[in-house]
């Protein structure tokens, strides 16, 4: 992957801001538009110290060749310098070590379609997860695809790239977190499973699903009730499913365990 890449969109583009602007070494808005958005993203600039450039119309739609077909740009493009927001093993014990509550990560085995890693990211935001964890190969980068689809997410959510996953994973065993791996065929259902523990919860590639190492580095397997007559669901779609699982357990766990109120 290139060490510079675009990123577009008024969310993933104002995020960066907010949480990387080390990594911003360039801003490019669409002149004539002014509006309130606009003006945040440009106050974010400036406030970060980034050079912003206003072009007109014809001159920044013959930048446009740098975005994927069909990106909505809203606008604003950013050049960035990449891989600063990826972090590696040592991060993610660190990140562990400074935990407070229950750990809830999301891991990734081999997603590839940066769409989905995306989507993944932004439900993951949302659910609080605390790390998303994906294999250095074999897995969609977090590429200027990915930051749009996922909103500003990618550049909330600690992102780790880990060398070995099935190291990684019995690492987190030995740290006390759960692994829990979804899987089609599984016999246990995700309503059975009890999320208020440590938890890592794993999602399988497009297609193929969970490869055999990572199944047999799981303490269980769960599956998805599934109603209609498809036998599965896109991996995000299951990624939000099992994440706000969790998160309802844990809600639940921590209002019966809050003294009651007079």
């Amino acid at each position: 992957m290139s060490s510079k890449e675009w990123v577009y969109g008024l969310h993933a583009v104002s995020e960066l801001l907010k949480q990387h602007p080390e990594e911003v070494l360039e801003l490019l808005l669409q002149g004539g538009r002014e509006d309130r958005r606009v003006a945040e993203v440009r106050a974010l600039a400036d406030a970060a110290g980034v050079a912003v450039q206003a072009l007109e119309r014809r001159e920044f739609e013959r930048r446009l060749r740098n975005l994927p077909a069909g990106a909505v740009h809203q606008g604003v493009m950013a050049l960035c310098r990449m891989g600063v927001s990826v972090l590696d093993e040592r991060a993610l014990d660190a990140l562990l070590d400074g935990l407070h509550g229950p750990a809830l990560l999301l891991v990734l085995d081999e997603v590839t379609d940066p769409h989905n890693l995306g989507a993944c990211l932004r439900t993951a935001d949302a659910a609080g997860v605390h790390a998303v964890i994906v294999p250095k190969d074999r897995s969609a980068p977090l590429n200027m695809t990915a930051r749009k689809v996922a909103c500003g997410a990618a550049e909330t959510i600690p992102f780790v790239a880990v060398t070995n996953l099935s190291r990684t994973l019995e690492t987190l065993q030995q740290r006390g977190i759960w692994i829990a791996g979804a899987a089609g065929e599984a016999q246990a259902s995700l309503y059975e499973i009890d999320f208020s523990v440590p938890t890592a919860i794993v999602m399988g590639s497009e297609g193929k699903g969970l490869r055999r190492l990572t199944r047999e580095h799981c303490d269980y397997l769960m599956a998805i009730p599934m109603a209609g007559a498809l036998s599965s669901l896109n991996v995000s779609v299951a990624t939000g499913l099992c994440l706000f699982e969790a998160v309802r357990q844990r809600r639940e766990k921590l209002i019966a365990c809050s003294p009651a109120v007079l």
